[in-house]
């Protein structure tokens, strides 16, 4: 059966895009349609993939301001011809669920979460992340239409798949749709324990308000103990102008700065809730335990007290008690590293064919 992906967009390379290689491991000649494409900040194999952009990707600087043109992106999404293909497999936190499809396709979303923007981070987006003050006069007004068209557009899925129960239970109140759950995958094999760990500990994420290093930053700072952040966003001016003497910014770095920083770390800090959260469990596979919000996505990848300690409030002196519980507990990195093994990527792309086969199976059944 012929297969399409369809992924939101290829302009930044994190968790989603770590599981769209898997799909492209399983489905080697699949081409892949997206809103727009950046290759400067992808790996390079995404040179070699059948890429094919929405017009959006023709628009003068929309690598830079795509974020000013979301009331273009339905449009954009609805424009991809899709007849040709048996089977649609969309890769979505935002648009690419809203594909149309015909009633002898199948259409599979993997989902990040409904798009948090305009559902559970709504209020947060308007008076915290957007500074242009007409801009944020008239968001308001661009995404009531697309929290519509969202909702409309998750009656086209034929199944949703969630990468995690707490995605799970969002498809289920902003879309009435059941979901079933398959974990992402971590690249566990590309990670190693080392003989001998540092006094750091790490953060690896994107700067941006949701993830909240500001709490971290200001815990260190308290504690005076040393915190390596590795990743950029808009908001690393606001974070660097928070941190003291202990806290380190190393900026965007290649993967294999990334897999020594994890080896050695003394722990790893999560310190926002994420929906699922990959680099909990690269951080695990690599033998060292997590500190974690204890919320959303982590509470499925973390093992309180065997794999790391989780935190409750989102506060700085909760962090600092949550660093003073996890000093005083002898951690087993074997033990981590067996658990963060339960989440590979052979287990994911297993549970991803199977489930394809399985609405496949159904499909045929249903046409009898």
């Amino acid at each position: 059966m012929k297969i399409a992906i369809v992924h939101d967009y290829l302009n930044q390379y994190g968790g989603a895009e770590r599981v769209l290689e898997c799909f492209l491991d399983l489905f080697p000649n699949a081409p892949v349609y997206t809103m727009l494409t950046d290759l400067s900040k992808m790996p390079a194999r995404f040179a070699q993939v059948d890429i094919r952009n929405s017009y959006i990707h023709s628009i003068p600087f929309s690598k830079k301001h795509y974020k000013k043109m979301l009331s273009l992106f339905p449009t954009a999404v609805e424009q991809f011809d899709l007849r040709e293909y048996d089977v649609i497999l969309s890769s979505s936190s935002a648009f690419a669920k809203g594909v149309i499809t015909n009633p002898n396709q199948i259409h599979i979303c993997y989902c990040y979460t409904p798009m948090r923007y305009v559902w559970d981070l709504y209020h947060q987006y308007i008076q915290e992340d957007v500074t242009n003050p007409i801009f944020r006069t008239l968001l308001p007004f661009v995404l009531h239409k697309i929290r519509m068209w969202d909702l409309i557009t998750a009656q086209r899925v034929d199944h949703f798949i969630a990468d995690s129960k707490s995605i799970s239970r969002r498809i289920a109140k902003y879309y009435g749709r059941e979901s079933d759950v398959i974990y992402p995958p971590v690249s566990y094999d590309n990670f190693k324990q080392a003989e001998n760990t540092e006094e750091f500990f790490l953060i690896v994420s994107r700067m941006i308000p949701y993830k909240r290093i500001d709490i971290a930053i200001e815990a260190f700072n308290k504690l005076k103990k040393p915190l390596v952040i590795i990743g950029d966003g808009y908001d690393r001016k606001r974070l660097e102008s928070l941190a003291g003497d202990t806290i380190t910014f190393m900026g965007r770095q290649p993967d294999e700065v990334i897999v020594e920083y994890y080896s050695k770390c003394k722990g790893f800090i999560l310190a926002g809730e994420e929906d699922f959260g990959i680099t909990p469990l690269e951080a695990q596979s690599s033998g060292r335990p997590v500190i974690a919000f204890g919320k959303g996505g982590a509470l499925e990848t973390v093992v309180e007290n065997e794999t790391g300690v989780f935190f409750y409030e989102s506060t700085a002196d909760s962090i600092i008690e949550a660093v003073r519980k996890f000093e005083s507990i002898a951690f087993d990195s074997s033990v981590i590293r067996k658990h963060a093994h339960g989440f590979n990527e052979t287990r994911f792309k297993e549970e991803i064919l199977k489930y394809i086969q399985m609405a496949i199976h159904q499909k045929e059944h249903s046409n009898e």
